[in-house]
């Protein structure tokens, strides 16, 4: 049997994408408001930040990888005009609902599916970019699923990476306390689940560091990799490019 992580659990590989789906199914009706509680609304920012670096131009093709609730993929249609496309896509059924709901409710119709980051199912060199926001920490080959996303962009095409990272070490002990302390409490109290919560903190820490995952893109193909640390660490944003 091979093992893999679920937060500091370790769990047989096939069960992880369950346990996982079972924490966003949990939380899905709940998300956008935890997240804006947990980061004190500086999310909106990453994912601001994160929208300018894709640099797109009307016409281009956007795969959105574990898209949630939608954030990113209302903004990168913005970019894109009528004559582009963002495809949304989630694991979870529950979060892609959510968030094709609320697509909706602001006006726009994207192609919306369910699909495994490690087994995506379009053509090779077909998307001018990739992201994948908080969603990378919970696949179990991290490894192939960046190989599926290197397959999947044009040459010269961009992978986006925003996750929570490691954070500055003076600020280590109080993001822990924050992480396990805090953080479960306010799960239950808004969510009504704290260990989903405290769940998030454990990948955070199981999660590889910012060199790590620079190492993990090169190693998956891509030519070219950067990263950006945000709040101190609190989150990286990577950018690879496929040559």
């Amino acid at each position: 049997m091979s093992t893999t992580h679920f937060g500091f659990k370790t769990v047989d590989e096939k069960e992880k994408a369950q346990h996982v789906r079972g924490v966003f199914d949990s939380v899905a009706s709940k998300y956008d408001v935890m997240n804006d509680l947990m980061s004190m609304g500086l999310h909106r920012v990453w994912k601001a930040y994160t929208v300018q670096l894709a640099n797109l131009k009307e016409g281009d093709q956007v795969l959105d990888i574990a898209g949630g609730t939608g954030d990113l993929s209302m903004a990168f249609a913005k970019k894109v005009g009528p004559t582009g496309r963002v495809v949304h896509t989630d694991i979870n059924e529950a979060m892609l609902s959510t968030g094709r709901d609320r697509l909706v409710d602001h006006g726009l119709a994207l192609p919306t599916l369910v699909c495994d980051a490690e087994k995506l199912p379009f053509p090779d060199n077909h998307f001018n970019v990739v992201s994948v926001a908080f969603g990378l920490r919970n696949m179990t080959h991290k490894d192939v699923a960046l190989k599926e996303m290197c397959r999947v962009l044009k040459p010269g095409g961009k992978l986006l990476v925003l996750e929570f990272s490691k954070v500055a070490k003076p600020l280590e002990k109080v993001y822990d306390w924050y992480s396990f302390k805090i953080l479960p409490h306010m799960g239950k109290l808004v969510a009504g689940d704290a260990d989903s919560y405290r769940y998030l903190a454990e990948s955070i820490r199981m999660h590889p560091g910012q060199e790590e995952l620079k190492t993990l893109m090169k190693n998956a193909g891509f030519g070219h990799v950067d990263f950006h640390n945000l709040s101190a660490g609190v989150v990286a944003l990577h950018m690879g490019i496929k040559c």
